[in-house]
């Protein structure tokens, strides 16, 4: 399989999961996000407790990119501190502007480097990094 069928399948299988698309009743943090030039709008429901990560879940439509890097981003989360979560948007938005080529620091992305080469397709990269900049504020937030 080539780099193109694996990175299509990623994006499918991500964009289809169910997995994370139970926004819970409670959140400690509900932030949107929108995409005004391709129309994504994303709302992302974060729980944490004692600066961990302990629940993501998303609601929203968008096309399958902006869906699968919200479904891989929820993926990734769970389960980590406020401070991983945010190296983690940094390496990810590095991947994006190419800043960031480390295979060991891609390798820390998992799934997530599957969008390696959004920037090949300038049009999408803001569907790509919809999620993380949401989340990205979100944290902030909570850091207020």
């Amino acid at each position: 399989m080539d780099l193109n069928e694996l990175y299509t399948e990623i994006i499918t299988q991500y964009s289809r999961s169910d997995k994370h698309r139970h926004p819970p009743e409670k959140a400690d943090i509900k932030m949107r996000g929108v995409n005004p030039s391709c129309g994504d709008d994303l709302t992302l429901y974060l729980n944490i407790d004692d600066n961990v990560i302990k629940d993501v879940e998303i609601s929203g439509e968008g096309c399958a990119i902006s869906q699968a890097s919200a479904s891989i981003m929820a993926d990734l989360m769970e389960g980590k501190s406020i401070e991983e979560a945010q190296e983690l948007i940094n390496k990810f938005i590095g991947m994006i502007k190419k800043k960031v080529t480390d295979e060991d620091e891609l390798e820390e992305l998992g799934d997530a480097a599957a969008f390696e080469n959004i920037s090949n397709m300038p049009a999408r990269v803001k569907c790509a990094v919809l999620a993380w900049h949401t989340l990205e504020e979100a944290l902030n937030k909570k850091q207020k």
